[in-house]
């Protein structure tokens, strides 16, 4: 029941926080903070794939709701949602993931965090500018807006999680 509650209001913060701070700020260069894959990434190892792409889904489109941006969060989220579980699969540490353990930095380490994260913000922020220009002739500067937006996303997230989360890790 505590994680329920817990993840509820990590849903409505995340939402906020992407559609109401991140996506009001003008870098440049096409430059976006996506701190919205974080939520997504922290959901529990244990949710069936059909309970994370629904989630993702409704997570997706109410940042799409509140930012105008007409399915484009929603479409990235699902796309992440559905590639999570070969990617943590893929990733999975040589004794397997606790039951009920929380992937966060401090529960899986710098390294692994980093390492999986990055590639979730990769495919996130690929598909998400791909979707956006929608003009393959404009694949360069996709590339170009995907990877600088993902460094900084990447470290908004870990200060996030710095801020936001306890480190109850042994580590």
């Amino acid at each position: 029941m505590i994680n329920i509650v817990k993840h509820s209001i990590r849903f409505f913060a995340f939402i906020f926080v992407q559609a109401f701070i991140f996506n009001q700020l003008e870098i440049g260069l096409g430059i976006q903070i996506m701190v919205s894959p974080l939520f997504i990434f922290l959901l529990p190892i244990e949710l069936n794939i059909f309970a994370l792409m629904v989630v993702s889904f409704v997570f997706g489109i109410s940042i799409d709701y509140f930012s105008n941006t007409y399915g484009l969060f929603a479409s990235s989220a699902l796309l992440i949602a559905y590639l999570r579980p070969f990617l943590f699969k893929f990733l999975e540490p040589r004794d397997g993931f606790l039951p009920g353990a929380e992937l966060s930095i401090y529960q899986m380490g710098y390294g692994w965090f980093s390492t999986a994260f990055v590639l979730i913000l990769l495919i996130n922020n690929f598909w998400f500018f791909l979707i956006e220009q929608f003009k393959w002739k404009e694949v360069w500067y996709i590339f170009l807006k995907t990877l600088l937006s993902t460094p900084l996303s990447l470290g908004a997230s870990i200060l996030i999680q710095m801020a936001f989360f306890k480190n109850t890790s042994n580590k």
